[in-house]
């Protein structure tokens, strides 16, 4: 997985930005924050999430390692796919995300282009436990180490299983993991395969 890219800006747009690393140009879809501070000629360093799809591969980067965080538990979230996450995440800052969890409060979410009532809810209700409560002076952090559902989620669509059958089953599992296991790769895995088991739908 590409986890972060630093190289010069070769051209920035409204909602992405093209990154040339080494002489190779990637393009990645940001938030309107910073897009407009990013500026041709520049060092731009960007904390990254990659996206495999059968017919693409997105990069989705933030300046901050904590909305990378909190983007990779958003699209653990049923029905929240990377670019409505990316749009949350350009609504709302992270301190923001957590106060609503925090409060059972859904209406934020509904304010994002893209989000529906149903799924706000559910952002609420299984962000819940994810996300501290925000502390004066700090970011609020996922409670299980960055990614570690999605790198799950990727690994089974690579195995097979379809994305929306996959990312169900890791949030399943993770639900009914201990914390040590919600923190480790290859034990979210494990479960998250006996749970799908060997005769699943592909």
């Amino acid at each position: 997985m590409i986890s972060s890219l630093r190289g010069t800006v070769l051209h920035a747009s409204l909602d992405a930005v093209i990154i040339d690393v080494g002489g190779v140009g990637f393009s990645v879809a940001v938030p309107p924050d910073v897009a407009r501070t990013a500026h041709v000629g520049e060092t731009l360093a960007l904390h990254t999430h990659l996206v495999v799809r059968e017919d693409a591969l997105n990069l989705f980067g933030f300046a901050e390692r904590e909305e990378l965080t909190v983007f990779g538990v958003l699209i653990s979230v049923t029905g929240v796919g990377p670019k409505s996450a990316l749009g949350v995440l350009s609504t709302l800052t992270v301190e923001q995300i957590a106060q609503a969890v925090a409060d059972d409060d859904d209406t934020p979410f509904r304010k994002v282009s893209g989000i529906g009532p149903k799924t706000a809810k559910l952002i609420v209700v299984q962000l819940a436990g994810k996300i501290a409560p925000p502390v004066p002076g700090a970011a609020p952090l996922a409670s299980v180490a960055p990614d570690v559902s999605a790198q799950v989620t990727i690994a089974l669509t690579g195995l097979g299983w379809n994305e929306r059958l996959a990312a169900d089953a890791v949030a399943v599992v993770a639900a009914e993991a201990t914390e040590s296991e919600r923190s480790s790769v290859q034990a979210l895995l494990r479960r998250a395969l006996a749970a799908l088991g060997p005769q699943a739908s592909r």
